[in-house]
Parts: C-alpha cells; structure tokens; sequence
C-alpha cells in the first residue's frame, strides 16, 4: 500500500500557462521514494552541462544562478546519466537539440554497459526512453538526450540481470516514462535499494512500460518546493524544469 508522505504542485505563470511539475515521496514494498512527475506538454524540461564558457555547470546552486540572468529558476533537478571525471557525458548527449556526445555501443564492466541500456529522449510535448539498439536502428528526433544504464524496464519485463535476491545496494536515480510520452517520472530511492527494488517500483509501483537508470551513489535531487537540494560532488549531465523567478 502506498504512503503519502508530502505532496507538492509548482505552478507557475509562464506566457498564460501553468508549470504542472510534482513531487512528491511515497513508499513501495517497504521502501521510501521521492518522485517528480513532469508534464511534458506543459513544463520547460531541459538538460544542462556546460556554462557558456564551457565549464560544466556542476552542481544545481551554479545552474540556478546561471538562469537567474535570463528571469528563471530550477524547479526540479537531478543527475541525468553517468560522466567522465572531467564531466563530460560517457554516452549519447544531445542539448537543444546540438550533439557533443555521440552514441555508445557495445558492453562494459559499468553499469552504464550492462546491456540494454538506453537512451531518455525528449522534446515538446514528448518524451521516451528508447533501448540504445532500438535508438541506433531508427534514430528519432531528440531535442535533449542523455545515454545511460541499465535500462530498468524494458517493454514492462525487469532487466535481465536483475535478481531479486540482490545485494548490492545503493542511493538510485532515475526515469520512466508513460506508455503516451505525456509523463516523464524522475524517482530517487530516499534509502538504499537494490536494482531489483528500484526497477519493481517504476514497473509495478508506476506501472511504466520503459525506465531508464541514471546513477547510483552520486545521485541527488534538488526539488524546492519539498525544500530539498541535496549538496555533493559535481554533476555531469543535469536535467531539470525551469520556471520563471
């Protein structure tokens, strides 16, 4: 049974129209999450890495500052797929709708390469997180996107490799998506769990057909309305909705 813990809405007034982002922190078999449900047709989500100088933003108090300039603000934010030490994205990086990062095949002893992985994709009024495979043979258009892994859920079957007697366990992040590309669902685990716990609560606790992982001890939030920003070491891809100051 599900425990509502704190409800939150953002709205706010942006050329006549309302910010529908959510958040808010519930618990499922046990365990404690917080989600962020944006609305793809109504809030401003964008990807961010570097300043225009270049420098990777880092960290959600800089990119806030950074918008503050043009009259906006963060309204959400996490981590949004794995770096380089020099924060630079390991994977497929695509922001406004510019490549700096071209998509990786194949696997590796990371989880980013524990295949399938995948790709979260998104534009106006729709997103979706795609099997990198399926993302190569038929590439769609993406104003933003970020390549990341493992996928969490894929076609509403858990990874593979998951196992529900799992041990190793972590602070997780990451995304899924409604079976309309209406709804992206940003979740970070508020304890750590496993990969097992983590995909059963966006394949059975959603109920979201494609989930993508993002991270694992580097994963944070930064959701005002909960007044919550959690601090840590730099960021490399961020995602985040921003909404007028």
């Amino acid at each position: 049974m599900w425990r509502l813990v704190w409800l939150c809405g953002f709205f706010a007034g942006a050329a006549g129209a309302a910010q529908a982002l959510e958040c808010r922190t519930e618990s499922f078999k046990g365990l404690s999450y917080t989600r962020c449900d944006v609305d793809m047709a109504a809030d401003d989500l964008r990807l961010f890495l570097n300043d225009g100088d270049g420098r990777p933003w880092g960290h959600f108090t800089a990119l806030d500052r950074g918008l503050e300039a043009s009259g906006k603000m963060l309204a959400f934010g996490t981590n949004a797929g794995m770096y380089h030490p020099d924060r630079s994205a390991v994977g497929l990086y695509v922001e406004a709708g510019r490549e700096s990062k071209a998509l990786v095949l194949g696997p590796s002893d990371s989880n980013f390469g524990m295949l399938p992985n995948g790709i979260f994709c998104f534009g106006p009024g729709r997103a979706a997180v795609i099997e990198t495979r399926a993302y190569a043979a038929n590439p769609p258009e993406c104003r933003y996107a970020t390549q990341s892994g493992p996928m969490l859920v894929i076609e509403g079957a858990l990874h593979p490799r998951f196992l529900p007697d799992g041990t190793s366990r972590y602070i997780r992040n990451g995304v899924g998506v409604s079976s309309d590309g209406a709804r992206a669902i940003f979740v970070i685990s508020d304890q750590s769990v496993t990969f097992y716990e983590f995909a059963r609560y966006f394949r059975d606790g959603l109920r979201v057909p494609q989930a993508l992982y993002f991270d694992g001890s580097i994963s944070r939030l930064h959701a005002p309305a909960l007044e919550r920003s959690d601090p840590g070491f730099a960021m490399g891809p961020i995602v985040g909705v921003v909404v007028p100051r």
